[in-house]
């Protein structure tokens, strides 16, 4: 049951990294809000790895060039959905633009049953469903039910999830192809996905944006806070997709949606419409249904 626990602190961070990212995208470009999750992130990594091997000593990881190709590709794939999700949190208010990256979840677990031997139960697919269903309620505009649904909206944010599905799956392979301790192997790939990325988003924005650079350099605390809350989520992302497969963590993970719904309502004092709340609700219900299956 060590799964669940990483998952709810991973979500419970995760709302906190996106509402600074959602605050933080209303005065720097996308690249810039996209760099601010990563930037930070690798000394607290690197740190944590450290602790690790000082509280239990173990071998290093074998890099191979399977482990290297989900590295590169989970990295990949995180930085557009990371820039994809900021750009819905431009196009919506922080909770729905949040709430449909969590499409991921059924994403995740068709891709995970095509293509990585992940088999679900009749209650988890019960569950992954119902998820779907509440991301399509959350798409629609202010009337009209689904006959208003926003087909821009929509579309990034199945590509949002798309995108995220495809870095926790290819997360979970790099980890199972280590044979170490559950907790060493997942920080070794957090750290090596998070340099990856910042090394990445560093040198495009030196060569074509260096304002933006400048940007977050003047935002220290939104910049920091960013990094420190993406780094805690992703030790508990990273760990739970070791021990349990990525379907079930990434549905049980969207009782986030409680978290965003109060962040949104008390911090960034944004109105929750009557709909989006039953879409959330529907989202918190098909993660029981997940955790019980």
């Amino acid at each position: 049951m060590l799964w669940i626990f990483f998952t709810l602190f991973a979500a419970f961070m995760q709302s906190w990294r996106n509402a600074f990212q959602s605050y933080l995208s209303k005065e720097v470009k996308v690249a810039g809000v996209t760099l601010a999750r990563f930037i930070w992130a690798s000394p607290l990594a690197a740190l944590y790895l450290v602790v690790l091997y000082w509280w239990q000593p173990s071998e290093l990881p074998e890099f191979s060039f399977n482990f290297l190709g989900f590295i590169v590709g989970a990295a990949v794939m995180q930085i557009i959905a990371t820039a994809l999700m900021v750009r819905l949190f431009k196009l919506n208010n922080f909770a729905i633009g949040a709430g449909l990256a969590k499409s991921e979840a059924i994403v995740a677990a068709i891709l995970g049953t095509i293509f990585f031997g992940t088999s679900l139960s009749l209650l988890g697919w019960g569950g992954v469903l119902l998820g779907g269903f509440a991301i399509l309620l959350m798409s629609t505009n202010k009337a009209g039910g689904l006959r208003s649904l926003s087909w821009q909206t929509f579309t990034i944010g199945i590509a949002c999830g798309t995108a995220f599905a495809l870095t926790s799956l290819w997360v979970r392979e790099a980890s199972l192809t280590q044979d170490l301790p559950l907790l060493h192997r997942a920080a070794w790939v957090l750290l090596l996905v998070i340099s990856l990325q910042t090394l990445l988003l560093l040198a495009y924005l030196v060569v074509k944006d260096r304002a933006t650079i400048t940007a977050l350099w003047q935002r220290p605390k939104l910049t920091v806070l960013t990094s420190v809350t993406s780094c805690l989520g992703s030790i508990g992302w990273f760990s739970a997709m070791s021990i349990q497969a990525v379907p079930y963590v990434k549905t049980l993970g969207q009782v986030e949606v409680f978290f965003m719904m109060l962040i949104t309502t008390f911090w960034l004092k944004e109105k929750v419409k009557v709909k989006d709340g039953i879409g959330l609700l529907l989202i918190a219900i098909a993660a029981t249904m997940v955790m019980w299956t």
